[in-house]
């Protein structure tokens, strides 16, 4: 991994009866999965997590990604016509409602030097 990847993470408020969309793209993008990480690749992205967060307070995706430049992944990510880009794009229409930036508190990495 290279050691100026530097880490994101989101929580992302799910639309109202988003779980079953969430879980079907969750379920083509591990079916996909040689495809994600060609994407990822092409992003400048080396991690890409995704938690499920079902709380009182609702439902909620927990993104986490290290990248090169977070904004040069979406750029990347923007203009793509991959159809598994495609796919990922209209689950997010489909699914996400507002997303707030997490602070990093602490980053421990073996690799870092």
């Amino acid at each position: 991994m290279n050691s100026t990847h530097v880490p994101v993470c989101a929580r992302i408020r799910l639309k109202n009866g988003a779980v079953p969309r969430v879980r079907e793209w969750a379920a083509h993008m591990a079916a996909h999965r040689a495809d994600a990480l060609q994407r990822l690749v092409a992003e400048g992205v080396s991690i890409e997590s995704v938690f499920l967060d079902i709380t009182t307070e609702g439902e909620f995706l927990v993104y986490y990604m290290r990248a090169a430049s977070h904004e040069e992944a979406h750029r990347v990510a923007a203009q793509s016509a991959a159809e598994l880009d495609r796919y990922h794009k209209d689950f997010q229409r489909q699914a996400w409602g507002a997303a707030q930036k997490l602070e990093l508190l602490l980053d421990l990495r073996r690799d870092a030097g």
